[in-house]
């Protein structure tokens, strides 16, 4: 087991230790002194045969690279064409003629937002701003309105059609489609909206009406009415993936004869996914508006710009995905797994993701370093593959957001904070959040002993 731990002790201790000199901190960085050991550690000593593992390992996740290269560039379309104000207002007409029905609509507006963009910060961003001094008007704390925002947020993230919790851990599990398992997530994702609505009803409601000022003018049929434009792209989207997993009508086969060429060709095959053409089809639907049409350039350059960071670091996971399985050590660690009792296997495994999630507040960077060996070692003690993807997925999410170091908590407390003129307790409102964690965590549990 050298030739796994001291591979993982590395990419830990540089991504963790921010005072080592140059590269504390740097996730990057992290992942490549793991790579390369462990191809050394492997017996693996040519350097021809490092850039066929990268290759090797990208190709695995290149679902996931198409999901956020071409997701952020459809959310940041549905941005311009004011797809999120129209639901957010529409939800807001309709639930939102008393406080717990106010928070219910910002819930699942952001969870709508979190879906479609794909990313819990940028969703964050994209509604947070519309609806903090509403909650600041209901007499709710600087730390309250961040957890709200939070737990709706990564709720929508890991919600599908846009997943990436859901796809890295399909692609690590080396699943032939990850369908399987985002129709779970669909179930799974469901109930935390309703459990999160209710608890932050619960929690944060101190008042027993809305002040006028925040009661709807128009119902929720005049804004539909108003705004349906802006919710056409959305809606091609969601009939492709309703009519493909409720019905099994696979629209997007007209489509075989442009994308059967690239099929075949290592990473760039991830365009060929079914979510991701879904994602594709309706972009091309919004470049019908004019003004998505004439900011296009802009648009795709942001879309770009805000994946550049996520990108990057999964370049370089590939590399250590490939080092993995082609130095031995995903064999190494299944091999060792048979030889364990399988509830410790599976405790252990999901303590270390929580540990490394409360850490690195990165769900990617998680399901990375522990989750390309966990997931593989729990098929080893005979868990259903996609049960594993799914556990994977839920335990990641769940450590991520847990203190102290969660990155979208620290985003939107400072989007409060300078919003309202206020100090924002980040830590505080990670433990607000923590019921939506903790969630995240049990649902990895039951999916790891069905």
């Amino acid at each position: 087991m050298v030739n796994v731990t001291i591979p993982v002790i590395l990419l830990l201790g540089i991504i963790l230790i921010k005072k080592i000199p140059y590269i504390g901190g740097n996730i990057s960085v992290g992942l490549a002194a793991c790579a390369l050991s462990a191809f050394l550690l492997g017996g693996v000593f040519n350097p021809v045969n490092w850039i066929l593992g990268w290759i090797d390992g990208i190709d695995r996740i290149s679902w996931v690279l198409a999901l956020i290269v071409f997701g952020s560039i459809y959310g940041e379309m549905q941005v311009e064409i004011g797809t999120m104000e129209t639901v957010l207002n529409s939800l807001r007409a309709r639930f939102g003629h008393s406080p717990k029905g106010l928070v219910t609509a910002i819930i699942i507006s952001l969870a709508i937002a979190g879906s479609l963009l794909g990313d819990a910060i940028a969703s964050a961003t994209v509604v947070g701003v519309l609806i903090i001094k509403s909650l600041h008007e209901m007499e709710i704390s600087g730390e309250g309105i961040s957890s709200i925002i939070v737990m709706g947020a990564c709720l929508g993230s890991i919600m599908p059609p846009i997943t990436q919790a859901l796809f890295m851990s399909s692609s690590l599990m080396g699943l032939e489609s990850p369908d399987p398992a985002v129709n779970i997530g669909y179930f799974t994702i469901g109930i935390g909206v309703i459990l999160v609505c209710i608890y932050a009803s619960k929690m944060f409601i101190k008042i027993n009406s809305l002040p006028e000022d925040l009661i709807p003018a128009k119902t929720s049929s005049q804004i539909l009415k108003e705004g349906w434009k802006t919710l056409v792209p959305m809606a091609v989207l969601v009939a492709i993936i309703v009519l493909r997993s409720g019905f099994k009508i696979e629209v997007l086969n007209i489509l075989n004869p442009i994308f059967s060429p690239i099929s075949k060709i290592p990473i760039i095959k991830g365009i060929d996914f079914a979510i991701v053409k879904a994602i594709i089809v309706a972009t091309a639907v919004s470049l019908f508006y004019s003004n998505v049409r004439k900011n296009a350039v802009q648009i795709i350059k942001r879309g770009l710009v805000n994946v550049k960071t996520s990108v990057t670091i999964l370049l370089f996971a590939g590399l250590m995905i490939g080092a993995f399985y082609n130095a031995g050590q995903i064999a190494t660690v299944q091999k060792f797994a048979q030889e364990l009792s399988p509830n410790i296997l599976k405790v252990g495994g999901a303590a270390a993701m929580a540990l490394v999630g409360m850490l690195t507040g990165s769900q990617t960077t998680t399901q990375t370093a522990i989750f390309t060996f966990f997931g593989p070692a729990l098929t080893a003690t005979g868990v259903d593959p996609v049960h594993a993807a799914v556990a994977g997925a839920h335990l990641a999410m769940g450590g991520q957001g847990l203190p102290p170091a969660d990155l979208t908590t620290f985003v939107v407390a400072g989007l409060v904070g300078g919003t309202l003129g206020m100090k924002v307790d980040p830590i505080k409102s990670m433990f607000y959040s923590a019921f939506m964690c903790f969630y995240f965590i049990i649902i990895g549990f039951i999916f790891m002993y069905i």
